[in-house]
């Protein structure tokens, strides 16, 4: 789920939250058996339409723009029917954001991203193909242009920022093709981003961030000078949040008399531990770690967005969608 934002972030979740809609939220094992990736976006994004209220439009903004007529296949829910009264004509309105938005989907897929794979539940690189579907279909659903980047340490797989089926469909496609390798270099994501988007759109980029967070705000400030809105989903696992040396798998370790030794799947290299020390050490550097990151966010007025990738995804976007509706 989402953590307690400070400037950058939406509120926590609480166990009140969580009890708010049970009904349709949606644990990640099960998404991994439905198959068919628009299949989970589907799933996905009317779990975030219960959730947001059937009185919510499910999107990026909720401020009215304009009219258009409606079409079939538009929801009906958002017909003005005292605007028909008086026009004869069906209107259906478009939100501030509706109109010329232009998204553009960030997605790491290095080799971090899927590390730490669980037998019953997706890998983080899974969880987050599942996560950028989802918010590519709001953003179709919306009449926007969507797009997809998928890189590492060089750009792997693009799909243009274009509205329509087609497009959509490309997503799903290079989505369900994903294959990490290698390290995540972000100065090159974010460079080859800003020279895909050349006018002002939004930008989401979905990640476990496990890079230098001083290097990775100067390479965001290339975004955030060009006038961008920027949304980072920081994806993290169980094992991640709260490790333990017994958990990992033997194949990652190798005990003598209390060390370990542990290696970094992007990389290859193998470092030598104190298993105790390290444990008693991690939560305070993974929570130094997230404090930093938040805070090269917040420098360039970009969304923080934590999310767990064992809990209900469209809760956690259910949440930040209505964060972001309703933030100053």
């Amino acid at each position: 789920m989402s953590e307690q934002g400070t400037p950058a972030g939406p509120p926590t979740p609480t166990a009140r939250t969580n009890r708010r809609f049970p009904s349709r939220m949606i644990p990640p094992a099960l998404l991994a058996q439905l198959g068919s990736l628009e299949l989970v976006a589907r799933s996905v994004v009317d779990g975030v339409s219960h959730g947001a209220h059937y009185t919510d439009r499910p999107g990026f903004s909720q401020e009215f723009a304009e009219y258009r007529d409606y079409v079939p296949g538009d929801d009906p829910r958002f017909v003005d029917w005292n605007a028909y009264a008086r026009t004869d004509r069906p209107l259906l309105k478009l939100f501030e954001g509706e109109t010329n938005t232009r998204l553009l989907v960030l997605l790491d897929g290095s080799a971090s991203m899927d590390a730490f794979d669980a037998a019953d539940a997706p890998t983080k690189l899974r969880y987050a193909a599942y996560l950028a579907a989802a918010l590519a279909l709001i953003a179709a659903r919306q009449h926007d242009a969507v797009g997809l980047l998928v890189f590492d340490a060089e750009p792997r797989a693009y799909v243009p920022p274009r509205a329509g089926t087609a497009s959509l469909q490309a997503i799903y496609h290079r989505l369900d093709d994903l294959k990490p390798e290698g390290g995540s270099d972000w100065l090159e994501a974010f460079t080859q981003a800003a020279s895909r988007l050349p006018k002002r759109g939004i930008i989401a980029a979905i990640s476990d961030f496990y890079c230098d967070p001083a290097d990775f705000g100067r390479s965001l400030r290339i975004l955030g000078s060009r006038g961008h809105d920027l949304i980072l989903f920081h994806l993290l696992d169980e094992a991640e949040r709260a490790p333990r040396v017994r958990g990992v798998p033997r194949s990652r370790r190798a005990f003598a008399g209390g060390h370990a030794t542990l290696r970094d799947v992007e990389t290859g290299d193998f470092i030598e531990v104190d298993a105790n020390d390290l444990l008693s050490r991690y939560p305070r550097r993974l929570a130094a770690h997230e404090l930093a990151l938040r805070r090269e966010a917040g420098a360039v007025g970009a969304d923080y967005v934590r999310l767990n990738a064992d809990e209900p995804l469209d809760r956690a976007l259910a949440q930040y969608l209505r964060f972001r509706v309703r933030r100053p």
